[in-house]
């Protein structure tokens, strides 16, 4: 297996002269790898994608609004010739400029796309955005449904939902990895509740315990890895994801009778924070937060370690400016807020943690992949 790619040279098999797209990961997790792209492959990619997409809820009559940066990063280069390939309109808006949030608001209600790409925090943002703006995101926008990848949010039920209503559309989650493109190999459906079907003939994926790294059966949660079967300029084969998933035969209405990620991908082996010995993920509290009405819309982890203690975890959550309001009349209005809070995070994930509430706006929202973990432990 592999567990990293290196730079472009090692598993480069075709001439350096025939590399049609130069692309790299994001460097979330670790040291950006960077990848080339045969103009066949490229081709390859584009047909796979528009399968995908189809498989999806796409068709040719959409317009598609692709709000992700256009960078090395090839998320939004994949949605864009998927869709095109597909023969769906085509909105190549990117994201990350100063005011492009709002020129998006501006946009969307002006042209009525259909569908949107981008992440699950880069929607609740643009949501919030339009508000702020007099739109409302349900009557002044058209979008019928939304495709996510680079963040597990779509995966997260309450996130998922909270989109959903909020545009009245339906999401649908995608992704495996920047160096397995085609990356949308793993995507959702109408008719999935926030699972992925594996695209097994253009990527082929197993499942594999983290620690002994053996194969895992279906029904059984592991590390996703993955083969390319139709990548010819640099094929990866056993590709180790980091992913956390669990897999199983779904009978979905959509026909497709590859494994499913029956809950999408819901954390990695490298966000899993451990907590008086117990394992929690990151997309578990979101889920948790999102689901009571006082939340505010962003939230923080903070990770401390004193000597010879073990970890501390401080779960940082915004509130909406009316839990805040009372306080300047009674200091103790937002106790029982606070230990709702405490309370549900305490039953979800089976642990106590300390819960600090914050002023809704307290923490900067993103257009791209959301990083709210801040660890203050020592090396």
């Amino acid at each position: 297996e592999l567990f990293q790619a290196t730079y472009i040279g090692r598993f480069l098999c075709i001439p350096p002269k025939d590399i049609f797209r130069v692309h790299g990961t994001s460097g979330t997790t670790g040291r950006p790898t960077v990848f080339g792209i045969g103009m066949d492959d490229w081709d390859r990619i584009a047909e796979a994608h528009a399968r995908v997409l189809w498989g999806a809820g796409l068709r040719p009559d959409d317009t598609v609004m692709v709000a992700a940066v256009f960078s090395l990063y090839v998320g939004s280069w994949g949605a864009l010739v998927g869709a095109e390939r597909l023969g769906a309109s085509c909105f190549p808006f990117g994201s990350g400029a100063p005011g492009q949030t709002e020129r998006a608001v501006e946009w969307s209600n002006m042209v009525k796309t259909s569908v949107l790409y981008g992440t699950p925090s880069y929607a609740l943002y643009l949501a919030e955005t339009a508000r702020q703006m007099g739109f409302d995101p349900k009557e002044d926008f058209g979008f019928r449904f939304m495709f996510f990848s680079g963040e597990p949010g779509a995966s997260v039920p309450s996130t998922r939902r909270l989109i959903e209503d909020t545009f009245n559309c339906y999401v649908v989650d995608q992704g495996t990895m920047a160096e397995m493109t085609p990356w949308m190999t793993a995507s959702g459906c109408r008719h999935l509740d926030g699972g992925m079907h594996l695209w097994q003939d253009i990527v082929y994926t197993e499942m594999v315990d983290p620690q002994s790294k053996l194969n895992v059966p279906l029904g059984e949660e592991g590390v996703p890895i993955y083969s390319h079967t139709e990548r010819t300029s640099q094929p990866m084969i056993r590709y180790w994801s980091g992913d956390i998933s669990r897999w199983d035969m779904v009978d979905c209405p959509c026909g497709r009778t590859y494994p499913t990620l029956v809950a999408g991908i819901y954390g990695r082996v490298d966000d899993m924070i451990i907590v008086r010995g117990q394992n929690v993920f990151p997309s578990r509290i979101e889920d948790v937060l999102r689901g009571l009405d006082e939340f505010g819309g962003e939230f923080r982890l903070v990770l401390e370690r004193e000597t010879g203690q073990m970890d501390r975890l401080t779960v940082q959550a915004e509130v909406l400016d009316k839990a805040f309001a009372f306080q300047e009349f009674d200091p103790t209005a937002l106790e029982p807020v606070q230990e709702r809070f405490t309370t549900e995070l305490r039953r979800a994930i089976g642990v106590s943690v300390a819960v600090q509430l914050k002023p809704a706006g307290e923490f900067e929202r993103t257009q791209f992949k959301a990083r709210r973990i801040i660890d203050l432990r020592d090396p």
